[in-house]
């Protein structure tokens, strides 16, 4: 029973993390079929798409009742792709960073994580007895989420690149059929995964002793953010920086204000009083991060290994905690 609990996690893992590679391919190649800079593809068809595992594990998580897992794959995915896949991107390669992703997409990162801070911050800001992510409370993020599509947008809107030619169209139109397949095809392996996901964590969870809250922050968040971490290196070693910085941002803000309302409408979501710490320890990584920006608009080696080293110390905190 505990060897077939670790199988599913694992074919499941690797459902995942296939199913986002077909969805990211097939959805990159609709992008540049549209035309669109790479700041924006990073920002949203690879963000997105990267996030779908997390989206379809907490959905899934949310249907089964599993509140540790849904608000602990978000909240430990966001602290891992800020500190460690960061870390790790600009160790290999400095990463260069936009002027208007320090003026405007990361501000936003940081607006989103103090807003689900005090969304769930019930007790202290409300005196109630407990704590939740409620309907009302994904409505909201859900609205936030909506006017970062209308950024993103105005964004493509503006900066739509003009095609090169004729021929160059017709070639990307024949090709359309087998992006949308690669989509369909990704998302039907991230579903399938993000079922297997959860029953094998929770089964291993039981089995050890271990709380819902840990396997969130650690198992599934750092499973489900696989996807990300390979797209972010594999775009640094491309020097595609504005893909690998915009992959990460996107891929933030998608997960607290799509998922988490997604999941919060859902059923509303109790939350663990010790989600509170890793909520604030989310919004200081991402003011760390928004700092470490602004000097010479690159985040370099040392910078680098600093966020690495910050993730190392906060897993260490959690296992002790826990």
């Amino acid at each position: 029973m505990f060897a077939m609990a670790y199988l599913l996690l694992l074919l499941g893992l690797l459902l995942l993390i296939k199913g986002a590679d077909f969805f990211v391919n097939g959805a990159s190649g609709v992008a540049k079929f549209l035309r669109v800079p790479p700041m924006l593809i990073g920002l949203t068809i690879v963000a997105f798409g990267t996030s779908s595992p997390e989206a379809a594990v907490s959905i899934d998580a949310s249907l089964k009742g599993l509140a540790g897992i849904t608000l602990g794959n978000v909240l430990g995915s966001n602290i891992f792709n800020i500190a460690f896949i960061i870390g790790v991107v600009a160790v290999i390669r400095p990463l260069k960073v936009e002027q208007v992703t320090i003026r405007k997409e990361i501000p936003f990162t940081l607006l989103a994580s103090i807003t689900l801070y005090i969304l769930i911050a019930d007790k202290s800001l409300q005196s109630l007895n407990y704590n939740i992510v409620s309907r009302a409370d994904g409505l909201i993020l859900l609205l936030f989420f909506m006017i970062f599509l209308y950024y993103l947008f105005e964004i493509a809107r503006n900066s739509r690149e003009n095609t090169s030619s004729k021929d160059e169209l017709t070639a990307n139109k024949k090709t359309a059929d087998i992006y949308i397949a690669y989509i369909i095809g990704g998302l039907i392996g991230i579903i399938a995964g993000a079922n297997l996901v959860v029953k094998g964590s929770t089964s291993i969870a039981l089995q050890l002793g271990m709380s819902e809250v840990l396997v969130g922050l650690t198992i599934v968040a750092l499973g489900t953010s696989l996807p990300e971490l390979i797209t972010s290196i594999v775009a640094a070693i491309k020097h595609e920086s504005e893909i690998a910085i915009g992959n990460i941002v996107g891929s933030n803000i998608f997960n607290i204000l799509f998922v988490l309302s997604i999941s919060s409408i859902i059923s509303p979501i109790p939350v663990d009083d010790k989600f509170q710490i890793d909520a604030l320890i989310m919004i200081i990584y991402t003011l760390i991060l928004f700092i470490f920006s602004m000097t010479y608009h690159k985040i370099n080696r040392a910078e680098g290994i600093s966020l690495f080293a910050l993730y190392t110390g906060y897993i260490f905190f959690i296992i002790l905690r826990n």
